[in-house]
């Protein structure tokens, strides 16, 4: 795959926020008349496109009737030994990018906190936060 694409109201304060979770820009363009970049981190590409006029993103993770993409997700197998400590880590990053700069950041929401899953053979530890635009992003490690 060579990226997914993700439309957002503001695109410096998604650059901050995807930056936080380990992101890098790689390059910055324009696409029609509006402001876009490629990001790269956590083994993989992401494209945000800034639209003028947004609209609210529907709720893909708390309406239960909702169709079509749902998340993102990430595998952080090969990143962290320990999910919950994880994002124990990324919330404080979040809390203290807050106090230092109010208008780029907001606390880190979380979706659904650590928990285990079965998937097939394996056991995973799996949870969910928001992004900037409210869109859910999974994290999931995989127990030895």
């Amino acid at each position: 795959m060579h990226h997914i694409s993700i439309r957002t109201a503001k695109i410096h304060n998604a650059i901050a926020f995807y930056e936080l979770l380990g992101f890098q820009v790689r390059e910055r363009f324009t696409t029609g008349f509006t402001l876009a970049c490629w990001m790269e981190g956590l083994g993989g590409r992401i494209e945000l496109i800034q639209i003028p006029e947004p609209k609210p993103a529907p709720d893909a993770f708390g309406d239960e009737h909702y169709v079509g993409y749902y998340h993102i997700s990430f595998d952080l197998t090969s990143v962290c030994d320990n999910l919950p400590r994880w994002l124990d880590e990324l919330k404080l990053s979040f809390i203290n990018a807050c106090e230092n700069n109010p208008e780029l950041f907001q606390p880190l929401k979380v979706l659904l906190p650590p928990c285990q899953q079965s998937i097939g053979d394996f056991i995973y530890e799996v949870a969910f936060i928001a992004d900037i635009d409210g869109l859910p992003l999974e994290f999931i490690r995989k127990l030895k």
